[in-house]
């Protein structure tokens, strides 16, 4: 099969002379646009060539396709067991760090607890000393107030009595 267009040169000629351009020309046109013409224009050879190559080409890139398919599709299952088994430790890992807090709060609650009571104990403590030593202050500040008082009394008394006397002395005595 040729793969040649067909053109008719010598009609094309043919109307280039009756528009004026010169036999010569008007041929050598014609046979130059009949040579661009095969070289350029597809026969229905090529294209039925070049369809069953992109046929070929199709079923291969399909199969290509369906190879990395299955291979991604492997791929893909791998990764999605990888993941599940992540996660299952991921998850242990969160329990057994959720297990420790709680274990710590709790520690750390009955060690609160217990300066909490340490600290209730020692205020408790202090308080009780407190008032004992605030007891003890008074009961020396009232006896040390009755001695001054017991003094003071006798004092006055004292000088009473010296009043009195230095009374009786000085003042003349009646019959």
């Amino acid at each position: 099969m040729s793969s040649t267009v067909a053109f008719d040169t010598l009609k094309y000629a043919r109307r280039l002379k009756e528009i004026g351009i010169p036999a010569p020309q008007a041929e050598m046109h014609a046979e130059l646009l009949a040579e661009a013409l095969a070289e350029r224009l597809a026969s229905k050879e090529n294209l039925t060539r070049t369809e069953t190559t992109l046929q070929r080409d199709i079923k291969e890139l399909d199969a290509k396709g369906e190879i990395a398919k299955k291979e991604l599709d492997a791929r893909i299952e791998t990764t999605r067991a990888d993941l599940k088994r992540d996660i299952k430790e991921l998850d242990a890992k969160i329990e057994a760090t959720r297990a420790d807090l709680k274990r710590d709060i709790k520690e750390l609650d009955a060690k609160v607890e217990n300066f909490r009571l340490e600290l209730d104990a020692k205020l408790d403590a202090k308080i009780e000393i407190t008032r004992i030593e605030l007891k003890r202050d008074i009961a020396e500040a009232k006896a040390e107030t009755i001695k001054w008082m017991v003094g003071l009394a006798m004092a006055q008394l004292a000088m009473l009595a010296g009043i009195l006397l230095t009374l009786m002395r000085v003042l003349p005595t009646h019959p």
